[in-house]
């Protein structure tokens, strides 16, 4: 994979996600289709049901079953989830190989990443499967390290206060 078509929105600041649904937005009008996958922000049907309108050229996928933020779960329903995320990841490789879109954004997966749900190998072999044509989107706190050199474009979100 080009790592150009590679591109980290990441920071402690809101509109990551936002930053990347606007991206999916444009893709498809101008004639392409996206796939999103969220990651550990639990299940939120309200945000889906959404989403689901901008359906079929955007498509939104959580593999959470839990309505809870993965940090707010306890070890034992982490560890369940964190099967449910492996799913998700599985899929993304999925999408991936069979060409289903042209831009794949994978929703605060560098928190999956940082808690090493997903090696740094698993991710090699995801950007591997990626078509020349396919752009893929990573949203998330923080880029980890060794992660630079699979990715083209890094926007960090900061929020700060107001110039007087």
């Amino acid at each position: 994979m080009c790592k150009e078509k590679v591109t980290v929105y990441c920071g402690e600041g809101k509109g990551k996600t936002t930053a990347a649904l606007g991206c999916a937005v444009q893709a498809a009008g101008q004639g392409g289709c996206a796939i999103i996958i969220q990651f550990l922000k639990g299940k939120r049907e309200d945000e889906v049901e959404f989403l689901r309108r901008l359906e079929p050229e955007v498509k939104f996928f959580s593999f959470a079953k839990s309505e809870k933020n993965f940090v707010e779960l306890s070890r034992e329903e982490q560890e369940e989830e964190a099967i449910n995320i492996r799913n998700g990841f599985n899929f993304a490789r999925k999408v991936l190989v069979t060409g289903e879109c042209s831009l794949l954004i994978l929703d605060e997966f560098l928190g999956v990443l940082a808690n090493q749900m997903v090696s740094e190998e698993d991710m090699e072999s995801l950007l591997g499967a990626a078509s020349e044509d396919t752009e893929i989107i990573f949203t998330g706190r923080a880029v980890g390290e060794g992660l630079d050199k699979y990715i083209g474009k890094i926007y960090e979100i900061h929020e700060r206060e107001p110039l007087l």
